[in-house]
């Protein structure tokens, strides 16, 4: 299927993205130093671990330097609740967000005018990178509220000068209904939800490819190739992929240039990245998949110094924007791994067998239990509408042979009728864990 045609426009660049490389670094040592000394003088938390380390901001002399400074975790975050890690008083912050705190305490993080604003421009910046220009039209699907997606797209959209339909989350009908009598150019959402939008498209009847969407940014959980196929081939529209996190600023810490649509550009004159064994805190040599440690250079609110994302990925060199490097497509979470009897296993990997796998819907689960003594994984996948049973056996059998031999653990493969994995309106639940209920 042919894709719609992008306007170039390189006029539209900010400076940053044009810089030499000896530019950017010179950029990030200076936010850097200032990052640490805001972070030194006005967050406890810090001022304390970095003594412990017997390290002062002056000691900051070379972006190699960032390995003197603490790491953060989404802990310290909750042990400092609501407002310990702001580095200026709470009057001067003009917007809160927070996680949802299913797994206890919420983070909360704080924003200054200028946070706003850089934000906003960040996400400008990305959504040109992606192709979407002023005047386009955004239908943004992203949840509003606390969490940062809905709010962080409208501002980016509306910087750049685009029409924004700030929809939120949920109410697929509505969904569907706006996006057929508004015609927009583009959607913001994660692509799972996107996903039961297609559904729901064609359980009416219609092509999914008939709408007027040319590109999708699609961020807040991992999402594979072959899904970016099922969706450009399904819709006839450009697939690429945001980045971030609230603990950062929220969406526009990275994104895919429709141009190369290979990997996620950082845009590292805002935050500085590392790669690092997630077992030894190591870094790695760029190349090397580890875990993403990003510092936030620009932040006045909330400076983060070295922040665990969590989140696996590689550096590699940077191609559209060539002097900010890009990471790869997030393989999965480290605390999202699943060991199923000595055997690492990430939701991703069973995705791409998923969507490898003829007859079967994109949609699955993965269930984890300890029948005895040992674990179990399931695997409840969704057939394709008018399968009968013995089709549904014959997929169940192919699926687990196939994650047998590509991934290297047993599964037990269930493939349920149509509907029979719960939709998210947001972050997909990829894996259900009835281990610790035992």
């Amino acid at each position: 299927m042919t894709l719609p045609t992008i306007d170039p426009r390189p006029d539209l660049h900010d400076e940053a993205e044009t810089w030499s490389v000896d530019q950017l670094r010179a950029a990030q040592l200076e936010r850097l130093q200032g990052c640490v000394r805001r972070a030194y003088e006005g967050v406890p938390h810090y001022r304390r671990q970095l003594e412990e380390r017997g390290v002062h901001p002056d000691d900051v002399r070379s972006l190699e330097d960032v390995r003197l400074l603490p790491f953060t975790t989404k802990a310290d975050l909750r042990d400092n609740y609501p407002f310990g890690m702001l580095a200026v008083p709470r009057e001067q912050c003009v917007r809160l967000h927070a996680s949802s705190g299913t797994t206890g305490r919420p983070t909360v993080v704080g924003y200054t005018r200028q946070d706003i604003d850089t934000w906003a421009g960040l996400v400008a910046r990305s959504l040109r990178a992606a192709g979407v220009r002023p005047g386009h039209l955004v239908h943004v699907a992203y949840g509003y509220g606390l969490f940062t997606g809905g709010l962080g797209a409208h501002y980016g959209a509306e910087r750049l000068g685009c029409t924004v339909v700030p929809m939120s989350g949920g109410q697929t009908e509505k969904q569907i209904q706006l996006i057929r009598d508004f015609r927009p150019d583009v959607i913001m959402v994660t692509p799972s939800y996107f996903l039961a939008l297609i559904d729901h498209v064609k359980e009416l009847g219609l092509d999914p490819a008939e709408t007027s969407l040319q590109i999708g940014v699609f961020g807040a959980e991992p999402w594979t190739e072959a899904m970016r196929a099922e969706i450009e081939q399904t819709c006839g529209m450009h697939a690429t992929d945001i980045f971030g996190l609230s603990e950062m600023m929220g969406p526009g810490v990275a994104q895919e240039c429709v141009e190369t649509k290979d990997g996620l550009t950082l845009w590292e004159d805002h935050f500085y990245p590392e790669v690092v064994d997630p077992l030894t805190d190591e870094p790695v040599p760029d190349g090397e998949e580890g875990e993403l440690v990003l510092t936030a250079l620009t932040r006045e609110a909330m400076p983060v110094l070295r922040y665990r994302t969590r989140d696996l990925t590689r550096l590699l060199p940077g191609t559209a924007r060539p002097s900010m490097r890009r990471m790869a497509k997030i393989t999965g979470r480290s605390d999202d791994l699943m060991i199923v009897r000595g055997v690492n296993v990430f939701p991703t990997q069973i995705e791409e067998l998923v969507l490898a796998t003829e007859g079967l819907t994109p949609h699955f689960q993965c269930v984890l239990s300890r029948p005895g003594r040992m674990d179990q994984l399931t695997v409840n996948v969704e057939g394709a509408p008018g399968l009968d049973e013995a089709r549904r056996a014959s997929i169940a059998r192919e699926l687990g042979h196939q994650i047998k031999s590509r991934i290297g653990t047993s599964a037990q493969v269930v493939v349920l009728a149509e509907g029979g994995i719960e939709r998210s309106v947001g972050k997909a639940r990829r894996i259900v864990d009835l281990r610790e209920k035992g």
